[in-house]
């Protein structure tokens, strides 16, 4: 045993959707969990990107928003009582003798660990901003934003939203009936967003409650004293448009830094970390690996294959800490949840 200021079963780095969902399981297999997270909140992108954005693909949910989720995923998880280091990143993760892990944060906590759940979504990560002059003289006062917080901020406003994917989509499906106008601004007609978004988008473009910019890219920015005013749009060809805009939505992704992750040791496929399917082990045993961070043939980023990767990481880390021990499985209908 260390000298670790903790001691758990299970610390999960990452406090997001996947990470809080890995909590319930290990509290369901009796294991204690610790959780750390850069951020100072629990939610990972759901709480700090798209907090009221709706989420269509949980499962016995239709819609929830991002916020939503991660309450009810919390107050899951809250029976099991973990133990949450917030406003901290994990810098230094080691594997001792004895098949434990020390794990130590940038506010110098320490913790001991018997397995490591990563569930870090997609690292460090930080908006692609588009190539554009004079973009920090908006993005204090709002006019240029990279992620939605409150939908009614936009309330009665002139809104364009730059981008293809499921990003720019949703918000312009999300934000359409409060806005006074939402612009979508577009290199080409097909978007890469879910099919069905996608053909929502285009029924209201062409009801006339969205109104759709292709193929324009973004040029520029006008504006006085950092108020925005116009959004300033080409063609290819040259030919431009200046859209009128209290708002810009540029939505072209996140860059993904795995900062100190990649010193670890663990087998790393182009920002990702490699892992066995059926454990959601790493290349080093007894740390796994969950959710977006985690990749594997045929991976499906989705919310829900990340809840299950947790439920298969979790049990392969309590086979890994008890190895001679044997396990029965049993359904949570079968044994309950502790009482509140």
């Amino acid at each position: 045993m260390s000298d670790a200021s903790h001691s758990t079963d299970i610390a999960i780095i990452g406090a997001g959707p996947v990470g809080l969902f890995a909590v319930f399981e290990a509290g369901m297999l009796g294991l204690k969990s610790h959780v750390i997270d850069a951020l100072d909140m629990v939610g990972g992108q759901c709480s700090a990107l798209y907090p009221e954005k709706p989420i269509f693909d949980i499962p016995a949910h239709p819609q929830i928003a991002g916020q939503d989720l991660i309450h009810e995923l919390a107050k899951q998880a809250d029976p099991f009582e973990p133990t949450y280091h917030l406003g901290q990143q994990v810098t230094k993760l080691e594997k001792r003798d004895d098949g434990r892990f020390t794990l130590v944060t940038t506010k110098g906590t320490v913790i001991d660990a018997g397995a490591v759940v990563i569930a870090a979504g997609c690292g460090a990560f930080g908006p692609n901003k588009p190539p554009m002059d004079g973009l920090e003289e908006y993005e204090g006062s709002g006019g240029v934003q990279y992620y939605v917080k409150r939908r009614a901020d936009f309330a009665g406003k002139n809104v364009v939203i730059a981008g293809g994917g499921d990003s720019a989509v949703d918000w312009a499906l999300s934000l359409h009936d409060i806005a006074a106008k939402v612009m979508v601004v577009h290199r080409r007609p097909k978007f890469r967003a879910a099919p069905d978004s996608s053909a929502k988008l285009q029924a209201l473009a062409e009801a006339g409650k969205i109104e759709m910019v292709i193929p324009y890219q973004l040029k520029g920015l006008k504006g006085e004293n950092g108020i925005l005013s116009h959004v300033v749009v080409a063609t290819l060809k040259g030919e431009e448009r200046e859209l009128e805009a209290d708002h810009l939505l540029p939505f072209f992704g996140l860059a993904m830094e795995l900062g100190p992750i990649a010193d670890w040791g663990l087998n790393l496929e182009k920002n990702h970390i490699g892992v066995k399917q059926a454990t959601m082990e790493t290349s080093v045993p007894g740390i796994f690996a969950i959710g977006d961070i985690a990749t594997y043939e045929h991976k499906l980023k989705l919310i829900l294959s990340g809840f299950a990767e947790g439920a298969s990481a979790i049990h392969a880390a309590r086979a890994y800490m008890f190895p001679d021990k044997e396990f029965h499985f049993e359904y949570s209908t079968t044994t309950g949840v502790p009482n509140e």
